[in-house]
């Protein structure tokens, strides 16, 4: 079972896998620790992560990035139309009003969802993973902002799905950041709590929690945060900035142009990291557009005074944290700054002056969540056992269910208006159960929405759900129970929706002894007021004594006050809750429907066996121009006295057809093409590859053989004493073998030294060995055999008996023959506790 937690930043990703000795953060394939989440689409293949990286410079248009933001978000979304001003590639409003990307891929103009790229994302850190695991990656924890809607937090869980991952949770970011800070905490109060601050400002957003810890136990107070405040913020206004004063300096405007604004922004970000450790940096740029050369210079002072609008926003969310936790300043022990636009020094001076303490950089700023969220699926999973601690996770949304009901003084035939009662406040713990009660007279349906929209931007409805059809034959309202759940993910759904009908049953007193208390619970448990949040798991089945036959269940002393109590009448009335599954239709506004998801993970499935066979292509390709250079130089090398000059000429000239054809013709060819080039090099090469080989090795075979004849053969005619219990005849026919073998040895030996280099050898290493094993298996058996073992004295009978033996011969029977003929021996006069068992007859 996999244990990996998933960071899928904005910008880049990391991977973190439990082991035994803890937790790792791995490395890709260029040995990296973080991995960008860039997804390119070339006329072949795919690249994503580092290769996609490498390639968006010269393919800017067929780059896809920042995948993060467009994730389960309307294309009309305010948000999501300013992001889309600095992407270099085409997003369209698809017909349900969601993004599409648009790519040339294979050749032809391809549509993408933004769940689809982000499959790709995924699929990516998951063969990171595999590759470094060498198992299969199924099951996982990923990291998601805090602030991603129901709608996100499925289209994270569905891209999971296409990439062939099992998310055990969708975890926050802020709260893996918590877990990943107080797991290894040891000094933890035990009723004191003791309150920590966590700043998470990312590539795109900031993210602000408190945690209250106690020992074994981690606490999310509040959540608060901005989802357009982070690292590229700063880039993007350094960009603007520079952008203005070259359309001045150098008349080019680089807006104009994709690739030169992917290089500015490149070269702004290197420069904002350069501010962060220097008071003043330059740029330079060389040929970003129209091949002019640029230059600029700024200071931080500068750079500082053209941020304030965002630096301005940064306090926002710090207010709203404490004020939803109910805490002060000076209630926050410390201050933990973590993400990769923490390293502004405005921020963290104001972080500064806005707690008045300075903030802690005790965590890897860029790890951290990627190890929280490993450490949260180790807790998860039973692979590993991991230290007892809790995570209480807190809910940043309050959700609300929203039906048409009548009102509570209305008259019987007024018409029903639209009832809403908060199921999950803000703030409710994940995971959570509730239950509401209503009465329904037919089908009807109930909303899923937010409580709060104002802080959304997006539609309030998250789900419809259709209950029904049911018919109750009891009342005219029927009773439904309907069960909502808030699972790890931070997702709702109604679970179940069961219909509640009383039946009253006349029982006689004398035929049951159960008694009614049982009943009057379970009558008070399901009874509850439309609107009400009630426990789900209160309403209990009736007592296992309930049933027919239970009389002999009962004890007398349960029976007796139920008895004295119903004496009065002649018969009791029991109530029995006959319970019935109502079906129930979903419909997620936005969600991706079971058979488009299938199809979409046939279609990663397709384009992830395209690009292995294109990798597999390259890889041959390029053994074809590695055995054209390498063979080559040892032509003129290592093989230069091996090979006969015409035969020499001939390869070289297939060598240099080969390299010619590679760049030119062969440039784009089939991978079964460059097997077929390549074993045609190797008709020619391999002989000369062959005789090389076998000179180099046998030498040390020759040497192998002579020493073990030597050996064996010495050890023959030696005279040493622990040879001495071997026959002659056997030595003579170890001796007899080792001469035959010297004997053939030397003959192929004379013939092989007879011959040039270059002629086809004679005396090959593999016989050889064969010849030394044959040798070996002869001579070993005889020369190891083991002296035998030392006759043993015989010992005549004893002429009289020992003193602790019984006798031989008993006075009343006689003397025993060998053979068992005579008579047998008394048995002793007192027989052994185990001859006579208990309660046996004596007689017997």
């Amino acid at each position: 079972m996999s244990v990996v937690g998933f960071d899928v930043g904005n910008e880049s990703c990391i991977v973190a896998v439990a082991r035994q000795r803890g937790i790792d953060v791995v490395l890709n394939d260029e040995s990296k620790r973080e991995t960008p989440a860039i997804v390119c689409f070339g006329e072949k293949q795919r690249f994503i992560g580092t290769a996609g990286a490498a390639s968006s410079m010269m393919n800017p248009k067929n780059s896809v990035s920042q995948i993060k933001r467009l994730v389960g978000r309307k294309f009309s979304d305010p948000e999501l139309q300013r992001d889309l001003q600095s992407l270099p590639y085409l997003v369209t409003e698809g017909p349900d009003g969601f993004p599409l990307i648009h790519a040339r891929y294979l050749g032809e103009q391809r549509v993408f969802t933004p769940t689809q790229v982000l499959a790709m994302v995924l699929s990516n850190l998951k063969t990171i993973a595999e590759s470094n695991l060498n198992a299969a990656v199924v099951d996982c924890c990923i990291g998601i902002p805090v602030y991603f809607t129901d709608l996100q937090r499925r289209a994270v869980v569905d891209a999971a799905t296409i990439a062939g991952l099992h998310p055990l949770r969708l975890f926050h970011e802020t709260t893996a950041t918590a877990l990943a800070y107080g797991i290894y905490k040891t000094d933890l109060p035990e009723n004191d709590q003791l309150n920590v601050a966590f700043i998470d400002v990312g590539h795109a957003s900031m993210q602000v929690c408190i945690a209250g810890f106690k020992k074994g136990q981690l606490k999310i107070l509040s959540h608060a945060y901005d989802r357009s405040l982070g690292g590229r913020d700063f880039d993007e206004a350094l960009f603007n900035h520079f952008a203005v004063k070259f359309k001045d300096e150098y008349k080019i405007d680089v807006y104009q142009n994709a690739r030169a604004c992917l290089r500015l922004r490149a070269a702004c970000e290197k420069l904002k990291k350069m501010l962060s450790a220097n008071p003043e940096a330059p740029l330079n740029i060389e040929c970003l557009m129209d091949e002019k050369d640029v230059r600029g210079f700024i200071k931080r002072d500068e750079f500082e005074q053209i941020s304030i609008p965002i630096l301005e926003r940064v306090k926002a969310p710090l207010e709203k944290s404490l004020l939803d936790a109910g805490l002060t300043v000076e209630n926050i022990h410390s201050v933990e700054v973590v993400g990769s636009g923490s390293r502004v020094p405005a921020i963290i001076r104001i972080l500064t002056e806005f707690f008045g303490k300075e903030p802690r950089r005790t965590m890897n700023a860029s790890e951290c969540v990627s190890r929280g969220c490993a450490l949260q699926c180790a807790i998860l999973s039973p692979t590993f056992k991991v230290r007892e601690f809790q995570v209480h996770e807190n809910f940043p949304f309050p959700i609300a269910l929203s039906w048409k009901g009548a009102a509570p003084d209305a008259q019987n035939g007024a018409p029903d208006h639209q009832q809403s009662t908060i199921i999950f406040p803000k703030g409710n713990q994940i995971p959570s159960i509730k239950a509401l009660t209503l009465y329904k007279s037919s089908t009807f349906s109930v909303d899923v929405m937010y409580a709060d929209v104002s802080d959304h931007q997006i539609p309030a409805k998250i789900s419809t759900y259709t209950i029904g059809p049911f018919h109750s034959t009891k009342a005219e309202r029927a009773k439904l129970k309907v069960k909502l759940r808030l699972n790890l993910h931070g997702i709702v759904k109604l679970e179940s929706a069961t219909m509640l009908e009383e039946e009253e049953i006349e029982v006689p007193v004398s035929a049951s002894n159960e008694p009614p208390k049982e009943d009057t619970k379970m009558d008070a448990d399901d009874s509850s007021a439309a609107g009400n949040d009630v426990n789900m798991q209160d309403s209990k089945p009736p007592a296992d004594g309930s049933g027919p036959g239970a009389e002999n269940g009962a004890t007398d002393s349960a029976d007796k006050p139920v008895q004295m109590e119903t004496d009065a009448k002649a018969d009791a009335v029991k109530k029995k809750v006959k319970k019935t599954e109502v079906s129930i239709t979903e419909l997620v506004y936005g969600g991706m429907e079971t058979i488009d998801l299938q199809k979409a993970v046939e279609k990663e499935f397709e384009m992830a066996l395209q690009d292995r066979v294109m990798e597999e292509t390259k890889d041959k390709k390029n053994a074809v121009e590695a055995y054209v250079y390498d063979m080559r130089n040892k032509l003129h090398d290592k093989y230069q006295d091996f090979v006969l000059e015409a035969e020499k000429e001939a390869l070289s000239a297939k060598l240099q057809e080969v390299e010619d054809w590679l760049y030119e013709d062969g440039e784009d060819e089939t991978k079964g093409v460059y097997i077929a080039k390549l074993d045609e090099l190797k008709k020619q090469g391999d002989p000369i590859e062959e005789r090389y080989k076998e000179y180099s090795e046998r030498g040390p075979a020759i040497d192998q053989l002579a020493y073990c004849l030597n050996s064996y053969r010495e050890a023959a005619l030696s005279k040493d004493p622990k040879f001495d219990h071997i026959e002659i005849a056997e030595k003579q026919k170890v001796i007899n073998e080792c001469s035959e073998a010297e004997a053939w040895l030397r003959e192929k030996k004379q013939l092989q030294d007879a011959l040039p280099k270059y002629a086809s050898p004679i005396l090959l290493s593999a016989d050889l060995k064969r010849k030394t094993e044959a040798l070996d298996r002869f001579c070993r058996p005889i020369m190891t055999k083991p002296k035998p073992p030392p006759a043993k004295p015989q010992t005549p009978p004893p002429a009289e008996t020992q003193p602790n033996e019984p006798p031989v011969v008993d006075d009343q029977m006689g003397e025993q023959t060998t053979d068992g003929s005579g008579p047998a021996p008394a048995p002793p006069t007192e027989p052994m506790e185990t001859d006579k068992p208990d309660g046996a007859n004596p007689s017997a």
